[in-house]
């Protein structure tokens, strides 16, 4: 298994711009939150590099999003566990690979929402997540037209495949973005 230096050092051998780093050092924090959220403590390391290295293909080859991700890890030494992560998040969109494992499941559904509440924290006064209310990204998620490159319906989705009322997840996200908003852009593994 990778540390998690590791994993960042081969995410930006294959991603260049900020936005896409920053996106999964995001959800890596979110992924090792709900970790020990979820009683997963044990695996929160492997729950954190999953979420680090789930997009590692998506910037040099967007069509080919979690296909080629499954050769980039095989020849850096990814076991199967990672592959199947990494690549179930694009279920139904990218890839026929099924999320099975609770972690699979919070990484398919927490991916895009992570994405909606970090645009609608840019567009506060605060600029933070900090002062952020349920309400409040309740209104944005049912605005279509912000944020519109996030899927709301894969966020459905995967409220549905965790057995989560939306609200539930829309919360305990928000929740776990307060947590790890101020590591989010600390790069120094």
């Amino acid at each position: 298994m990778f540390t998690k230096k590791q994993a960042y050092e081969l995410l930006k051998k294959y991603n260049k711009q900020e936005f896409h780093l920053q996106h999964a050092r995001t959800v890596s924090l979110v992924m090792r939150y709900f970790a020990f959220d979820l009683g997963y403590e044990d695996e929160a390391d492997f729950w954190e590099i999953v979420g680090l290295l789930h997009d590692i293909d998506f910037e040099m080859y967007p069509e080919e999003h979690c296909q080629k991700a499954v050769e980039i890890l095989s020849e850096n030494g990814a076991d199967s566990a990672l592959i199947h992560a990494v690549c179930c998040h694009g279920y139904g969109i990218c890839s026929d690979v099924k999320p099975e494992h609770i972690m699979e499941k919070v990484l398919f559904a927490t991916d895009e929402l992570t994405g909606l509440i970090g645009a609608a924290a840019l567009m506060r006064p605060s600029k933070s997540v900090q002062d952020m209310e349920l309400k409040s990204l309740k209104k944005k998620f049912k605005d279509k037209k912000f944020a519109a490159g996030c899927s709301r319906d894969i966020i459905k989705q995967g409220a549905k495949m965790l057995d989560w009322e939306l609200d539930d997840l829309l919360k305990r996200t928000l929740d776990a973005m307060k947590a790890v908003e101020t590591k989010i852009n600390d790069t120094d593994f």
